[in-house]
């Protein structure tokens, strides 16, 4: 009897050894799942994305229905206008691609600059039905991190990591 007691006392895991390896699960799954997080930056670029295409389909929309339509920008959300035949411009609703967006938390439209234009107290671009408009730059940010998208005045659209970019700054190199 005295054998199966002795047997018996080597199995098992000890409370330590089972910390440890609890401990080292834990930090497996914190590392993996940090780098599983997008950062502010692909977070950024891709909202800059979503906002360089709703802002030509905007453009396209002036074009192909013949009313100038409008982009607006607060902090943290946008929309889209258009011009009715009373001269009064009217929010889109019935639009789902060109709705009222709201940016991810903490982000925000920082800077609208258009040319040949000062200052601007509200954020807003017109898209004419003539199609032709002038160039601006819209910023985004995140914390640090900033995205542009900058249109010329043709309408071709770039986006590019960074502050202060123009049109020409994002031209492939």
């Amino acid at each position: 009897m005295s054998e199966a007691i002795t047997l018996g006392k080597g199995r098992g895991f000890t409370l330590v050894e089972m910390l440890v390896v609890l401990m080292i699960m834990g930090l497996f799954v914190g590392l993996v799942r940090a780098n599983m997080l997008p950062s502010e930056r692909d977070l950024l670029r891709v909202e800059a994305e979503r906002l360089a295409q709703v802002l030509d389909l905007a453009a396209d929309e002036a074009r192909f229905t013949g009313k100038s339509m409008a982009w607006t920008a607060e902090e943290s959300r946008y929309r889209f206008w258009r011009l009715g035949a009373d001269s009064e411009w009217s929010e889109l609703t019935g639009n789902d691609a060109l709705r009222t967006r709201s940016l991810p938390q903490g982000m925000s439209v920082s800077e609208l600059r258009v040319e040949a234009a000062g200052p601007q107290a509200l954020k807003r671009l017109e898209f004419p039905p003539g199609g032709a408009s002038l160039a601006f730059v819209i910023e985004l940010s995140l914390g640090a991190e900033h995205y542009a998208v900058a249109a010329s005045p043709v309408g071709d659209l770039r986006i590019s990591p960074g502050r202060g970019k123009t049109y020409v700054d994002m031209a492939p190199k």
